[in-house]
């Protein structure tokens, strides 16, 4: 068993991440579902899909949500969605690096595995002068 990872984003953020993850990794060693939101989308509807690709994707570890932008309408469903979810953390900043380290960390519990993809988006980000 292993957690599942929800990407909530603004449209076609999620699936383009994943596209590029996937090439570099060879495959996804996580069940990872999509959600990507279309501006002006009933937030009731992104809930209601949130909370159906979820239920494909956890094998009973619980549900890692990473969200691209915090205050935005994709965090704000993923964060509704956790609290109806005892078994789900959000993270937002969505970035390459949080989700390459995500799934390389497979193996890890729920909450370790928000610790690692929250770090893997902060440290991948570097200023080079």
């Amino acid at each position: 068993m292993s957690v599942g990872v929800l990407l909530v984003t603004h449209r076609p953020l999620a699936g383009d991440l994943l596209r590029i993850a996937t090439d570099i990794l060879g495959r996804s060693p996580l069940g990872v579902a999509c959600c990507e939101v279309i501006n002006d989308t009933p937030i009731d509807e992104i809930l209601t899909r949130c909370t159906h690709l979820a239920a494909t994707i956890d094998q009973g570890e619980g549900v890692l949500v990473l969200t691209d932008l915090y205050g935005a309408t994709p965090a704000n469903v993923a964060r509704a969605f956790a609290d109806s979810c005892a078994r789900a953390r959000v993270v937002s900043g969505l970035n390459l690096p949080m989700l390459l380290r995500t799934l390389n960390y497979a193996t890890l519990d729920l909450d370790s595995l928000a610790e690692k993809a929250l770090s893997g988006g902060r440290d991948g980000v570097r200023q080079d002068t």
